[in-house]
């Protein structure tokens, strides 16, 4: 395998998480951007992601698509920078629990939410992740008195996680709990995730 990176994303799409991951990782990277619609659906990009979207990591011959995974695969790939806890210790079962709530369960329950799905009462037990509320209390008591999600040190879970936070506060999909809050200012001010804000808003305008 090369050590080549390259990230498909959109400046406008999850891929933003993705690339501050990259930052935090400190390997070099190239990035394409693809527009929605066609390009995305070219038979190219399919042959990379079936679903036809952004984030992808191609890394050599390995090819990765879902954001959390991503973030996951490049804190195994690059032990070097620290971002994934040891195996087989309570830190990184923290790490394992809370990318994949993340991924799943709070990915699923904002979503439903911002598009006005609320489910039943009644019906909780069918959905996984039971109902936004749930949610919104589980995401509470994995940050609340944490200065990191896993363990004692800055993860990719507070990459992927976090910045779930982070986006949810910005654009109100999450209550503005002192939880919350307290979290994310402890780790809003990284320099990878700004360099990787302001390389990503650099393209806003030639990406669609």
């Amino acid at each position: 395998m090369t050590d080549d990176l390259l990230l498909y994303s959109n400046p406008m799409s999850r891929g933003r998480i993705v690339r501050w991951m990259l930052e935090e990782v400190g390997q070099p990277y190239r990035v394409q951007y693809l527009g929605y619609g066609p390009d995305m659906k070219a038979p190219d990009f399919l042959a990379l992601n079936p679903m036809g979207k952004v984030p992808v990591l191609a890394h050599g011959d390995a090819v990765v698509s879902e954001g959390g995974a991503i973030c996951a695969y490049l804190a195994a790939a690059f032990p070097e920078a620290g971002l994934q806890p040891t195996p087989g210790t309570p830190a990184y079962a923290d790490y394992l629990r809370w990318m994949f709530f993340a991924a799943g369960p709070t990915e699923a329950a904002i979503t439903a939410r911002a598009l006005g799905h609320e489910v039943p009462t009644e019906r909780k037990g069918f959905v996984g992740y039971g109902s936004y509320d749930d949610v919104v209390d589980g995401l509470e008591r994995m940050v609340a008195g944490k200065t990191y999600i896993a363990g004692d040190r800055f993860s990719a879970a507070d990459v992927y996680a976090g910045a779930q936070i982070g986006y949810g506060l910005r654009f109100k999909s999450l209550p503005a709990r002192p939880a919350f809050e307290d979290y994310w200012a402890g780790i809003a001010d990284r320099p990878a995730m700004k360099r990787a804000a302001e390389l990503d808003d650099a393209a806003l305008p030639v990406a669609a």
